[in-house]
């Protein structure tokens, strides 16, 4: 029988961030894109979610290499800790290159993996695979899509795209999506973010004409924060900046580092004399400084944040101190933004973040732009990639809207096997994926169990029973001795603490002295009748830690 496409999303579908997908054909296997997902409230303590590199571990030996569209978090985010596991080429553009390598520098592993860099137009031979750079438009500078040609067909796996025609770096190459669509596309994977949109996404250039507004007549001191990645954003502060007489002092450890690559490659122009020390402002006239910021999505150690709650080492907030946000809030963030944003307005700070005032706009292409890649690519196949289940499923009856056969409309999740001949597309079953939780420098030695423990203590609490009995005769020595955390305040719950020593003591005896050291049976006992009083008469559950020792 002859060899089929397996096409394999190990993440980025039935969520936001995390992107990574295999493509496989007989002996050879290639990687597309390999980001990072954020935690959501319910991830006590994680700090990342990465995916489950189980399948590449597996089949090492056919990996030829991974590709990067561009160099968002959600898309390189998890180089380092796959590099650790499987060891292949990495190909990108110069800024992803850039970005990579300072990632793969921070975990100390940069020696040790071949980064090779690439121009849109260039072809890649990895295996069987023939793998072209296009430019496309996106909120980060070299984005690219990829034409990936095999053996069955061509495949165009867009990444995250925008059609913006008056774009720093250059219009999205339509004319030869155009060409691929005329040569035949057997298969189309298309970033689905913006699919609930209607219209067109707006050019970035309207966010420069809404610092504009910003900065004219302004007398305070000024606070942009923006995704650290928009080197065009960044560059219409500095322009802006410039223009109006302002000096730009920049903080955050993303932000920082992100200037010095995009400087080093030549994607940002700093007009003379425009940037200075962050030190350097304190000596300056308000109206004469602008402070680039990280934050934008409430993070607890960015330096907004610090500076909001007057953590940050060089910066206060003052009175009358204008705060651009210029992002949005990424779904689940919405909170830890507003809550900078209340502390800001609370210091008496100005606060600039409505969408109306144009001071950003979206890197991922609405529905209009939507249908013109399907029109020019006209798919033989459809997959959405890159959203929700809302997303994946709008994003697929936009394809049918299209012309497209629903047939020929494919919708996954991770881990879903899409198997594809030059004639056919269908699921044939799921390889391993999911969460790799890191937390702190453990990977993956957090899951699912410890998530669970860590939701129950953190909404009921602990209470830890010690009891000390004889090696000798089993006899009870001392205790029950009761500590709580985050269940009851003590010492105004002293009855409620007695009747838990009595339910404890009850449970002890009524193991009796033969028994009382088979520890198993008496810490089941004691935590039994414990939970049972406690939700009788508290309605709470907390966790409850039996300590038994022998003296």
């Amino acid at each position: 029988m002859a060899e089929k496409l397996k096409i394999i999303p190990l993440g980025g579908l039935d969520e936001i961030g995390k992107n990574i997908t295999v493509l496989e054909y007989g002996r050879d296997m290639i990687v597309v894109d390999c980001g990072v997902g954020f935690p959501d409230e319910e991830m006590y303590g994680v700090d990342l979610v990465i995916p489950d590199f189980t399948y590449l571990v597996q089949n090492a030996k056919k990996l030829r290499g991974i590709f990067i569209t561009h160099g968002h978090e959600d898309h390189i985010g998890s180089i380092p800790y796959c590099m650790q596991q499987v060891n292949c080429p990495i190909h990108g553009t110069a800024m992803t290159n850039g970005l990579v390598k300072l990632k793969l520098e921070e975990h100390r592993i940069a020696d040790t993996v071949k980064l090779i860099t690439h121009k849109p137009g260039d072809v890649v031979k990895a295996g069987c695979f023939s793998v072209e750079f296009i430019h496309v438009n996106h909120s980060i500078a070299d984005a690219v899509a990829f034409a990936i040609h095999t053996p069955v067909g061509t495949i165009v796996m867009t990444g995250d795209f925008k059609i913006d025609p008056a774009s720093k770096d250059g219009m999205i190459d339509l004319a030869r999506f155009g060409q691929l669509g005329n040569e035949g596309v057997l298969a189309l994977m298309c970033d689905s973010t913006n699919v609930e949109r209607p219209g067109y996404t707006p050019s970035e250039n309207t966010v420069a004409e809404g610092l504009d507004r910003q900065f004219k007549n302004c007398d305070s001191r000024i606070i942009v924060t923006t995704f650290a990645s928009n080197m065009y954003r960044i560059q219409a502060v500095l322009a802006t900046a410039h223009r109006y007489g302002r000096k730009v002092a920049v903080t955050g450890r993303s932000m920082e580092n992100m200037l010095k690559v995009a400087q080093e490659l030549g994607y940002l122009t700093i007009p003379a004399g425009t940037l200075v020390e962050l030190g350097a402002t304190k000596s300056l006239p308000k109206n004469k400084v602008v402070i680039v910021s990280t934050g934008s999505q409430g993070e607890n150690m960015s330096a907004l944040y610090r500076m909001a709650f007057s953590t940050h080492k060089l910066v206060d907030i003052q009175t009358g101190d204008r705060i651009i946000i210029s992002a949005s809030a990424i779904p689940g963030n919405e909170k830890a933004v507003s809550r900078i944003i209340n502390e800001l307005y609370r210091k008496g700070a100005e606060v600039v973040y409505e969408k109306s005032e144009g001071l950003h706009v979206s890197g991922h292409a609405c529905q209009e732009e939507l249908k013109i890649m399907h029109a020019l690519c006209k798919p033989k196949f459809f997959i959405p990639v890159h959203g929700e289940q809302r997303h994946l499923q709008l994003h697929g009856k936009l394809a049918v809207a299209m012309g497209l056969s629903p047939k020929n409309v494919r919708i996954g999740e991770i881990g879903t096997v899409f198997e594809l001949t030059s004639k056919t597309c269908k699921i044939s079953g799921t390889a391993p994926a999911g969460k790799v939780y890191v937390d702190g420098t453990g990977v993956g030695d957090v899951g699912s169990v410890v998530l669970r423990d860590r939701k129950h203590l953190a909404q009921d609490g602990m209470i830890v029973v010690c009891i000390n009995i004889s090696s000798q005769d089993g006899s009870l020595i001392s205790g029950p001795d009761i500590i709580t955390r985050g269940f009851i305040y003590v010492k105004e719950s002293e009855d409620l603490m007695e009747e838990l020593r009595e339910v404890a003591l009850e449970a002890i005896e009524r193991c009796g002295r033969k028994h009382i050291r088979d520890r198993a049976a008496l810490k089941s006992a004691i935590k039994n009748d414990m939970s049972g009083y406690l939700f009788k008469s508290t309605k709470r559950n907390p966790m409850i830690l039996p300590v038994i020792m022998e003296v």
